[in-house]
């Protein structure tokens, strides 16, 4: 799923991305560290992948990847 980079802070490398239609996701260090990224900023434009077997809402699933969405 592709998302917009929200919020990052690069001291516990967490944050947050926005889905296209502006529900704001959390991820965790675990997640960013998965991707193989060093840095993130606002605005790019990443791929996230959620845990497998998580239902519901898409807000409330664990995101377990974060990397540069590259076309």
């Amino acid at each position: 799923m592709q998302a917009t980079a929200y919020t990052f802070d690069p001291s516990t490398r967490s944050g947050s991305v926005l889905l296209d239609d502006g529900t704001p996701v959390p991820f965790d260090t675990a997640a960013f560290d998965a991707g193989g990224l060093r840095l993130l900023r606002p605005g790019q434009r990443v791929r996230i992948e959620f845990a497998e077997g998580d239902a519901g809402p898409v807000a409330d699933r664990r995101v377990t990847l974060v990397t540069l969405q590259t076309f």
